[in-house]
């Protein structure tokens, strides 16, 4: 062994050393269903938004988009003003709103629960619903994060791709299986972090290796002229909108990502929110455009070499590797799995928490104790880790593409669903219902065919959206105790708000 691998080791070991320790000392605290699913709702604001979006990016903020930017240039900032306003909405708009109507949902613990106790649904078809597109598009999520750690440990390390997914998974399966929420939020608040000063390092420290940014610039424009056009290099105009509708329907997704909205249930006061929101948009725009940039700025960089195909998306380990001392780079490197950790142990948690807590304790045992529910959440980490790995062991697959794909799954079955439930009281039962499942299908459809080559979030979050409220207004009126429960909820929306202000 080298000493720069045993420098890069040894600071691997340090920050995984963090991660276990955090989630053996929250395995004590875990003793409740509610505790290990969302933590007693005991979050402050900075962990609330580094931890929701430490969870949201993953690995491909720091792997997929800057292989984004280095192939096709700054076009790929479309994606990041789609995601960039889409993260302003979902704060904005979603965040408050969602944390108090789950309260008064009966103190609802995950997505598919608020949805069956937002509409009394005594017949558990809604959360049964909710919990297997869950399962469906988190398996192809968190398969998307063991590919890009798999590509990490093979990339630094020159290790056997599936031994790479196995360390990945263990790891994170380790603190997820123990500790439960907390375990996985503290990780992510230290994880979204780390994340955020690597993604700057890199980027700042190449344009200062090349000259200055005004040297850099001009380097770009002499050598990759191509990579500066907004548009693209497309001279056909109708691709050109289609793309540009595609990259900023991103934004959509947010609505329905329930790793990320489960962050708004959890947090202790509804208050903090508006502290958490600021936070939570610096950090995105700042990592967003610094990922454009690493793709960007690496092009030139790296000449005359070329990454191609799918190693266009280890620019940043790779410029990593050549910027900075082995100690150093092994730190930055484990923002990467940092990234991937983060959002794999949240995508896990939520899975388990949609199977025990609303197909488990619904359907299976009505009258499981916590300790039943626990135990069983912790199963189902196991095994959906195991189909996970099964989906990843393919070393081609590009970690943005599969992403895509969950990520236009849950924006479209849940966003419309969750936006409704929050702003229209008339919404009904089986219009929820029909808005999950046409938007879920049509996502799934799509995706096949690849219709006009528009992303198959935008059709399906119209369809979805189309379908809800259709359903409801050819559906009888919601039942009295549900109308009561939505006014309940809007007046200790309204009474905090103006608490806030005053």
């Amino acid at each position: 062994m080298t000493q720069d691998n045993l420098m890069i080791i040894i600071a691997f070991a340090l920050y995984l050393g963090l991660m276990m320790y955090i989630g053996v000392y929250y395995y004590r605290k875990s003793n409740s269903i509610g505790d290990y699913i969302l933590g007693g709702r005991q979050l402050g604001p900075w962990i609330t938004a580094l931890s929701a979006e430490a969870s949201d990016m993953s690995g491909w903020m720091l792997m997929g988009v800057p292989g984004l930017a280095y192939t096709t240039g700054i076009s790929g900032l479309w994606i990041a003003v789609g995601l960039t306003l889409g993260t302003w909405a979902n704060w904005k708009f979603v965040s408050r709103r969602l944390r108090n109507h789950t309260e008064v949902a009966s103190d609802s613990l995950t997505l598919p629960d608020y949805l069956k106790n937002r509409f009394h649904d005594q017949s558990h078809s809604v959360a049964v619903i909710s919990a297997l597109f869950i399962l469906i598009f988190f398996l192809i999520y968190t398969s998307s994060g063991f590919v890009a750690g798999g590509k990490l440990f093979n990339t630094i390390f020159g290790l056997d791709y599936t031994l790479s997914l196995f360390i990945t998974a263990g790891i994170v399966v380790f603190y997820t299986f123990l500790g439960g929420f907390l375990a996985v939020s503290w990780t992510d608040c230290i994880q979204g972090a780390l994340m955020f000063f690597a993604i700057l390092a890199v980027p700042i420290t190449a344009a200062m290796y090349l000259g200055g940014p005004i040297e850099t610039m001009q380097l770009i424009q002499s050598e990759f002229p191509q990579g500066l056009n907004l548009f693209g290099d497309t001279n056909d105009m109708f691709a050109l909108i289609i793309g540009i509708i595609s990259s900023l329907g991103w934004g959509l997704g947010y609505f329905g990502q329930p790793h990320i909205l489960v962050r708004f249930m959890a947090i202790s006061d509804a208050k903090e929110l508006k502290k958490s929101t600021n936070i939570a948009m610096v950090w995105v725009i700042l990592s967003l455009l610094a990922a454009i940039f690493v793709g960007l700025i690496g092009n030139v960089y790296m000449l005359p070499e070329r990454l191609v195909g799918t190693d266009a998306e280890t620019i940043f380990l790779v410029m990593t590797e050549r910027l900075f001392t082995p100690f150093v780079a092994g730190l930055i490197w484990s923002a990467v799995l940092a990234a991937i950790m983060s959002t794999a142990s949240a995508q896990l948690l939520v899975t388990a928490s949609a199977i025990s807590n609303d197909f488990y304790a619904n359907i299976i045992h009505k009258t499981a104790s916590d300790k039943e529910l626990v135990l069983v959440s912790r199963i189902v980490v196991l095994l959906v880790a195991a189909v996970s790995i099964f989906l990843a062991l393919n070393p081609d697959s590009l970690i943005l593409t599969m992403v895509a794909y969950a990520w236009a799954g849950f924006g479209a079955a849940f966003g419309p669903a969750i936006l409704f439930s929050l702003f229209w009281k008339r919404m009904t039962r089986r219009g929820c219902i029909a808005g999950i499942v046409v938007g879920g299908l049509t996502v799934l459809i799509w995706k096949q065919f690849a219709f006009l080559g528009l992303y198959e979030i935008v059709p399906g979050f119209i369809f979805s959206s189309i379908a809800i409220y259709i359903v409801s207004i050819l559906d009888k009126l919601p039942p009295r105790p549900v109308l009561k429960d939505y006014k309940e909820a809007e007046k200790l929306h309204v009474d905090r708000k103006s608490t806030r202000l005053n």
